[in-house]
């Protein structure tokens, strides 16, 4: 397993696996419909973009194939972080969540906060993460439920 920061390079292979990573969720959590809507951004919002491109992040590739990413984007907020379907529940997302972490608290940030799924709240719970609120959004149209999660990671000397 490779760590290493993302480039500008790795663009076409993020956007694959941020698309096989929202495709694979349970329709049980996620309609059809959610999970069109909410993979489009790919390729629909400026934003994505900006996260991969002026923001800061880490992959994880075995034999060149990335299955995992994780970006801070502005730098107090992680924006995106997805991992390729059967990759999923493997530590993959813990392994870079500590690493975007562990490079806040070099920076002298004092905290993290980001907008975690349905699915990816559990694991930033289970890394001491609170949950501020739980809000609604709407992306092309169609509702969807988040949680609003602040941690904090300067440590009060």
């Amino acid at each position: 397993m490779n760590l290493r920061q993302i480039t500008i390079k790795d663009q076409l292979e993020l956007k694959k696996v941020y698309f096989d990573s929202i495709q694979s969720l349970d329709e049980e959590i996620y309609s059809k419909e959610q999970k069109r809507a909410w993979s489009s951004q790919a390729w629909d919002n400026p934003n994505f973009e900006k996260s991969i491109t002026q923001g800061k992040g880490w992959l994880l590739s075995d034999k060149g194939i990335i299955l995992a990413f994780a970006t801070r984007y502005p730098e107090n907020r992680i924006a995106l972080f997805y991992c390729k379907g059967k990759f999923q529940r493997k530590g993959f997302g813990s392994k870079l969540l500590h690493k975007l972490e562990d490079e806040a608290k070099k920076e002298g940030l004092d905290s993290l906060s980001t907008e975690a799924s349905l699915i990816s709240y559990a694991l930033f719970l289970k890394n001491e993460w609170k949950i501020i609120r739980k809000e609604k959004v709407t992306i092309n149209n169609i509702f969807f439920e988040r949680y609003k999660m602040i941690k904090i990671i300067k440590l009060i000397s």
